[in-house]
């Protein structure tokens, strides 16, 4: 226990450790916090003398530096002001120099005019006593040049007109070479034509084949040719229906080849043929029909459209594909007797197919190939005759200039020379 006594009243009392420790710790708090408000009021002064003090040194530098710039500035302009003066004095030395000069020049050009004047007057004299006889000379001149330009040009336009004819029946030639690369006609039905390009290699290619016109109506209806063929022993290799579709050029009424599929699957099937095949020229516009050998299966089985040039290469091509299949038939019989396994013969089988397809396509593309360059041609020897016959027309206006040329006309827009003339035609 402690022992406090009261600085207000002198009583003395006691208090326990605890309390006296609490007594203490508050008594130690309030001086610290006089003591913190007492530094904190001398370092505010201290800050507000430090910044008076730096204000007035800051003053006092800006006023030391501004006085030194209007020095400076008050220099400066004395010496612009000198070398501005300076300046003006040369200026108005250049310029009485060139007033001089200008002066000078006006007089030099004065003397150049009047130098080119008389040189002009002598040459206008010189022009005017030989203006007659230069006037005789050019129309003799004239007249010799129109004669000789009008036979030149008759000539040209003779060797051109030559020309033109010339590539005239060279498009022609052309145009009859690619009709009978698509028609071989020669003035001949389509029937004709297909009969004679048949007859012309039987002997060699087909002999012993079957090939004639149906002629058979017994089932009300009958195509235009039966193709067949048998082997050896009467077994039938291949049979082909054809129908020949053709319309002469000026008919009003143009006809469509996929109007005549049905009756032509329906002739194949009653007359027990394997394929269909139709030759036409029908649709002479149309870029399928005309790319080659036109597979329309997909339509009716095993038929084909063809044009006229295609009509023994397609016969060719069914012929052998027939004969293939003969011998792979026969293999796989041989096979099936023999219990081999099959896998090598559908091999086979597939790369015959493959063989064909491509043989087909390259057959088409060549054909393409070959209409290709002849539109080709007759496009560029149509352009050669325009090119000509602009060459004429250019020739013809050349002559129409030629006959209205004259020496005023020539001297048109020459002063000079309409001077002399008129100087001329008064005198």
């Amino acid at each position: 226990m402690n022992e406090i006594i009261c600085p207000k009243c002198q009583n003395a009392f006691k208090i326990d450790e605890a309390g006296y420790a609490e007594i203490l710790q508050q008594v130690r708090n309030q001086e610290f916090e006089d003591e913190l408000k007492k530094r904190e009021q001398a370092l505010h002064k201290e800050k507000e003398s430090a910044v008076a003090l730096a204000k007035e040194q800051v003053q006092n530098l800006l006023k030391d530096e501004i006085a030194a710039k209007e020095k400076e500035i008050i220099s400066l302009r004395g010496e612009k002001e000198t070398e501005l003066m300076s300046l003006k004095s040369q200026k108005d030395s250049e310029l009485t120099a060139l007033n001089a000069r200008l002066l000078a020049y006006e007089t030099e050009k004065k003397l150049a005019i009047t130098e080119a004047l008389n040189e002009v007057q002598k040459e206008r004299d010189r022009l005017a006593n030989s203006l007659e006889s230069e006037k005789k000379l050019n129309a003799a001149n004239l007249a010799n040049l129109e004669s000789k330009f009008r036979d030149k040009l008759s000539e040209e336009m003779k060797v051109k007109e030559i020309e033109i004819k010339q590539k005239d029946q060279l498009i022609a030639q052309y145009k009859e070479m690619k009709a009978r690369l698509s028609t071989k006609m020669l003035g001949e039905t389509l029937e004709q034509h297909c009969q004679i390009e048949f007859n012309k290699i039987r002997p060699t290619a087909f002999p012993g084949v079957f090939f004639q016109k149906d002629n058979d109506t017994s089932t009300g209806t009958k195509g235009d040719y039966v193709f067949r063929e048998n082997d050896p022993e009467g077994n039938e290799i291949i049979s082909i229906m054809f129908e020949m579709k053709n319309e002469a050029d000026d008919t009003m009424k143009k006809q469509k080849i996929d109007s005549f599929f049905k009756k032509l699957d329906e002739d194949r099937k009653k007359k027990n043929c394997e394929y269909a095949v139709m030759v036409t020229l029908l649709e002479a516009d149309n870029e399928l029909y005309n790319t080659g050998i036109v597979d329309v299966s997909y339509l009716y089985p095993k038929m084909y459209v063809i044009r006229p040039q295609f009509f023994i290469p397609m016969i060719t091509l069914l012929r052998n594909a027939a004969l293939n299949s003969i011998q792979y038939k026969a293999e796989l019989n041989r096979v099936k007797n023999q219990q081999i396994d099959v896998s090598n013969f559908e091999k086979k089988l597939i790369a015959f197919k493959e063989g064909f397809d491509y043989n087909r396509g390259q057959a088409v593309k060549k054909f393409e190939k070959a209409i290709s360059e002849i539109d080709l041609s007759i496009k560029h020897l149509t352009e050669v005759k325009e090119n000509l016959l602009g060459t004429i027309n250019q020739m013809r206006l050349a002559g129409d200039k030629l006959e209205d040329l004259t020496i005023k006309k020539l001297t048109k827009g020459n002063n000079t020379m309409a001077q002399k003339f008129k100087e001329q035609e008064e005198g």
